[in-house]
């Protein structure tokens, strides 16, 4: 767990995010006979048919929007891998090292990056300078934003890219969603998996979203990101009172595609309004004509009360597509 800038509270300007997600970082493959007896032969079977679909240029592109449209810090939310080599895992954390210094990056692993069970000295300690270190959950404060990393990666029989989140980490989620709660701050969790139902088919779902609703449920938080759906989504969950936004974007890296919605991210801007926590969604989509991220939707969601609140669903203003999960 680790736990960086301590200040209480949004600055009058608020605070921005970028959310990408799903960024499956172009690599050349070299797999060993045993690396091809696993799943990974799988994948690179799919992969050497769609990899044209995540492209160079709009990954240079897409670090030049977010810096051009200046955010505090940046969340990831998995999948910077294909094949969880570890050169991919290297080659990742040399990416993210040329993108931006250290703490102003937050990620949490995706399916992709757990296909298969991988030494933590060759997978993800590579990329603890981003993460808690390999303790999970994670928390990293951010004036008055507290982001909780989850990991709901682990490794999955072929064709199947199901996560799993485990009593210990639900238990450490609740502990600190009710601490960060009580000192009044905007609580964000991080996860790759969705967590409302019918997001994803049954095969990639997260298998104790359930258990993580009914966490959500009792201790509240103000906002969920998370990636793999590969479609951007809207949803809302059941919280302490108002009911929770589920955010979600799609692949920040693909171009259109049967799969993929489009390369997107999202701005997100923190700020308080009349004594209410308002998020402002700037949705930064890739137009190939212009080879450049460009506006698309905006929108403002009015975030849950910290208090049970007798409210109904959540608020908007704007343009937004919505699904509600019970």
């Amino acid at each position: 767990m680790r736990i960086a800038d301590d200040s209480p509270a949004l600055s009058a300007n608020g605070l921005a995010l970028a959310h990408v997600s799903d960024l499956h970082l172009p690599f050349e493959p070299e797999l060993s006979w045993r690396q091809r007896l696993s799943k990974r032969q799988l994948s690179l079977w799919s992969w050497r048919r769609r990899r044209s679909r995540h492209r160079h240029e709009i990954l240079d592109a897409l670090r030049a929007d977010i810096a051009a449209c200046g955010v505090d810090h940046i969340v990831i939310t998995g999948d910077l891998t294909n094949f969880s080599l570890p050169g991919e895992f290297i080659a990742a954390a040399r990416w993210l090292s040329e993108w931006d210094a250290a703490e102003r990056i937050s990620i949490v692993p995706g399916n992709h990056d757990a296909l298969v069970p991988v030494a933590a000295a060759e997978g993800l300690d590579r990329w603890a300078a981003w993460t808690g270190g390999g303790r999970w959950p994670y928390l990293r404060r951010l004036g008055g934003v507290s982001l909780i990393g989850l990991n709901s990666a682990l490794p999955t029989a072929p064709l199947l890219a199901r996560g799993r989140l485990g009593a210990a980490q639900l238990q450490g989620l609740e502990h600190l969603l009710g601490e960060e709660g009580a000192a009044g701050r905007i609580r964000v969790v991080l996860l790759h998996h969705p967590v409302a139902d019918g997001a994803v088919s049954r095969r990639k779902a997260l298998a104790d979203r359930a258990a993580l609703r009914a966490v959500l449920r009792r201790a509240g938080a103000e906002l969920v990101l998370h990636g793999h759906a590969r479609a951007a989504r809207l949803d809302a969950i059941h919280g302490q009172g108002d009911p929770i936004p589920c955010l979600c974007v799609p692949s920040s890296s693909a171009v259109p595609n049967p799969k993929d919605q489009g390369a997107r991210w999202h701005r997100l801007h923190f700020r308080m309004d009349g004594g209410e926590h308002r998020l402002a969604v700037e949705v930064r989509r890739w137009h190939e004509e212009a080879q450049a991220f460009v506006a698309g939707a905006a929108y403002e969601l009015c975030l849950p009360r910290a208090a049970p609140a007798a409210s109904g669903m959540a608020r908007m203003r704007g343009p937004a597509t919505a699904a509600a999960s019970r």
